[in-house]
């Protein structure tokens, strides 16, 4: 078992010479925003594209889920046969990402082995999730990977190099060469340029300096009691718990451990990259009025709540809370701060009170990127919604937190707004 859990993929990308309408954003996205998915799907129109191997959430509750797996399983095969693809190239992509808010995050296109991960709260893996998972969320998710003979990634894998030793250096090693892709992205979401790295010393140099990094983390967090690991996914934990499923399915099954599925193609991102932001994940709770959900956050330890005037207003106070936590409650016009003695990440202590009112319904919960899509659905004069915003969230400190007490609440944070998350870019085969 390779000590840092990485491995060189084969990558597939397509060999269309014009690659605009190949890319598409994660699955995960504008999850009650069709509006979003249908102009994406005219953007596409007429051309090879990712959007036609994925199944966005925001149509997951719809009669027709098994029709679309086994469409999206249909096309896959199709592009392995006509000739979509080129030939597969071995190496890892050192990308660079601009958004509509940052300049050049870095990134590097790897495969991690699955028989290092474990999203389960009390495993302590090499490779470890950031956020709790709902076991109830990853059925769809392995319907989609199940029998798929192509995967495409929107998983991101932090790293903890806070000396930034590793993607810049990377990046001045093999930005000579002529890029792989270089091409903007749809809908306004900024611009991607990847190079291939091939060069078994540029390989090295990435694989040392991986394992000094995982040495360092063995001092680091075990004095304060932690358990030290390498990567912690901080996007598309669910996907990735979804290809642990299907890879335990396979090897009950018989299946040989060099099989593509006990690996997964993710990006590895450093969280001291300057260009990483973490934002807050809103929540919209369904079927509840103002002042009840008003009612159910009054349970927080040194409740207060005080009315506000307007939308702007709410925004400001949430993003410079004056107490340990703030949330601001939404709906139809009507605003109120929430503040709360209770510290730590938000979500610790809002979570439990919105599962104690979903109970069996997680469908009356969604989890949303952008304040300004909080405030649309809650306005909603057709819709009972109530909006719940957070306040920011602190990268600092969270390799330490999760080495020493595990996972913090599920969608506890984002990285960065809902334009910016990753998009489909590279395939991997998934046959043996």
């Amino acid at each position: 078992m390779n000590k840092i859990g990485l491995e060189v993929p084969s990558i597939l990308m397509p060999k269309i010479g014009n690659l605009s309408n190949w890319p598409v954003i994660a699955c995960d996205q504008f999850t009650q925003d069709r509006d979003y998915w249908e102009r994406a799907k005219a953007a596409a129109a007429g051309m090879p594209s990712t959007l036609n191997l994925i199944f966005p959430e925001v149509f997951l509750a719809d009669d027709d889920a098994s029709k679309r797996i086994a469409d999206i399983h249909r096309v896959m095969k199709n592009y392995l046969q006509s000739g979509v693809f080129a030939e597969p190239k071995r190496g890892f992509i050192y990308l660079e990402r601009d958004t509509p808010y940052q300049k050049k995050r870095r990134g590097l296109v790897a495969i991690i082995d699955l028989e290092q991960y474990d999203w389960h709260p009390d495993a302590r893996p090499l490779i470890r999730c950031t956020e709790g998972t709902v076991p109830e969320r990853l059925p769809p998710r392995m319907d989609i990977r199940r029998g798929a003979p192509l995967e495409l990634p929107h998983v991101l894998v932090l790293i903890d190099d806070d000396t930034n030793s590793i993607l810049p250096v990377l990046g001045e090693k093999i930005k000579n060469a002529a890029p792989v892709y270089d091409m903007p992205l749809m809908m306004d979401s900024g611009h991607v340029t990847g190079w291939l790295v091939n060069q078994e010393s540029d390989i090295s140099f990435v694989n040392e300096k991986l394992e000094a990094l995982h040495n360092r983390s063995i001092n680091r967090y075990s004095v304060s009691g932690g358990k030290p690991f390498l990567y912690a996914v901080g996007d598309g934990n669910h996907s990735l718990a979804a290809a642990l499923g299907i890879w335990n399915e396979l090897k009950k099954g018989g299946a040989d451990m060099s099989h593509p599925c006990r690996y997964a193609l993710v990006e590895i991102e450093n969280i001291y990259d300057p260009a990483i932001e973490f934002e807050p994940i809103h929540r919209v709770v369904f079927n509840i009025v103002f002042d009840d959900a008003v009612s159910l956050l009054s349970k927080l330890p040194d409740y207060s709540c005080r009315k506000i005037e307007s939308a702007d207003e709410l925004t400001r106070l949430c993003k410079n809370p004056s107490a340990a936590n703030c949330f601001g409650i939404i709906s139809q016009g009507r605003y109120a701060l929430i503040e709360t003695s209770s510290g730590g990440i938000a979500t610790a202590c809002l979570q439990p009170l919105l599962d104690g009112f979903a109970k069996d319904n997680p469908q009356l919960i969604d989890y949303i990127h952008d304040e300004e899509e909080v405030f649309r659905i809650a306005e909603n004069k057709n819709k009972l919604a109530v909006g719940i915003l957070l306040p920011p969230v602190q990268k600092s400190g969270l390799f330490e937190t999760v080495a020493r007490i595990g996972p913090l609440p599920r969608k506890s944070f984002s990285m960065g707004h809902s334009a910016e998350k990753r998009f489909y870019l590279e395939c991997r085969e998934l046959n043996p």
